[in-house]
């Protein structure tokens, strides 16, 4: 006969599997809702503190212009950092293409023919298919980003008036536990928030010094897209380290110092994130790599980059509801008493 805790084990891994599949199916809901929720819990301090001292609307507006601000700020540097190389990089095609030429060269001369799969798979035809594809995903974000923020406004409004239906409609101990997981969470996500601003700052600071020390080009550049891509976390260092390496083969024209980039880079983001973020940030925030690593890649899968940007919040809110949960702590604790009184050994 099956034991209780295999049982809840068993539904719990149901029901991931069916939230899961869900998600998947009703990304265009569910992905913007997650992400103005997490908005939210951002803003609605200043909110807060607004609606107290002047009409809720004006406050609302204050608030909503100053989100929109932050989240213009950040795509105007990434896509600042981007334009400026980007535009260097077409005016030196010539030197790419001569890299190019000499690597295939290299590689045809040891057995391996390049040439053939080049002209398969990336022609005329793909390009003008990636162009439609970019165009169609720029449609996409704007959309998404649209409904982002009407959820967000609706829910500033309604903020209130939740509390009060959650204890009408709930029993106390049910709505007190949910009310008080809620509460936690958003403070932990704005903890989150201001843990990940600073270390995007300190990253974009030691990568753009890295690069001006070294002679990089767009030094400046690469520092304000570190600092901006941090905020996605694993995928966003590895883009800010890959671009700035592949600069480096064309500027230097060694293979050896493009590698000495690689790795310096490589080692002041692992510096960063793996020492210095987890000293900043506390056991509050405190999450096992490889569950920071599984939520990051697994929510990218469902939701692409909106997901690895939201992953490592959803995964802190599922923690933090959990330890608020009654029964599992009850459970928690059973499973640390009966250790503790298993003889040694055992």
């Amino acid at each position: 006969m099956m034991s209780d805790s295999t049982l809840k084990a068993s539904v719990a891994l149901i029901a991931a599997v069916a939230l899961s599949a869900a998600a998947y199916q009703a990304e265009g809901v569910f992905a913007p809702l997650t992400l103005a929720l997490f908005i939210i819990a951002l803003v609605w301090p200043m909110q807060y503190w607004l609606q107290a001292r002047m009409p809720a609307l004006i406050a609302l507006m204050i608030t909503m212009v100053a989100t929109v601000a932050v989240m213009l700020g950040l795509a105007s540097l990434v896509v600042w950092g981007f334009g400026r190389v980007g535009r260097s990089l077409i005016a030196d095609s010539s030197r790419y293409q001569a890299i190019y030429d000499a690597v295939v060269g290299w590689l045809d001369g040891h057995g391996i023919s390049v040439a053939g799969l080049w002209a398969q798979h990336f022609n005329v035809d793909w390009m003008l298919r990636s162009a439609q594809q970019i165009s169609g995903r720029v449609n996409t974000t704007l959309s998404f980003w649209l409904i982002t923020l009407l959820y967000v406004i609706l829910g500033l409004i309604e903020v209130d008036d939740l509390h009060g239906r959650v204890r009408a409609f709930l029993p106390p101990e049910t709505a007190q536990v949910l009310l008080s997981a809620s509460a936690d969470t958003a403070q932990k996500f704005r903890r989150y928030m201001e843990v990940r601003t600073s270390m995007s700052l300190l990253t974009g600071l030691l990568v753009g010094g890295f690069a001006f020390a070294v002679g990089l080009q767009f030094a400046v550049e690469w520092g304000v897209i570190a600092f901006a891509l941090n905020y996605v976390p694993v995928i966003g260092p590895f883009i800010a380290t890959l671009f700035p390496t592949l600069l480096a083969i064309a500027q230097f024209g060694t293979w050896q110092a493009a590698l000495f980039v690689f790795i310096c880079l490589n080692i002041i983001q692992s510096v960063v994130g793996s020492y210095v973020e987890p000293r900043v940030s506390g056991h509050a925030l405190a999450i096992s790599p490889t569950v920071m690593l599984f939520a990051v890649f697994f929510w990218t899968f469902l939701w692409g980059l909106f997901g690895a940007f939201i992953g490592v919040p959803i995964a802190i809110a599922a923690l933090t509801f959990c330890a608020h949960y009654p029964s599992i702590r009850t459970d928690r604790r059973s499973a640390r008493r009966r250790r503790a009184e298993a003889p040694e050994g055992a």
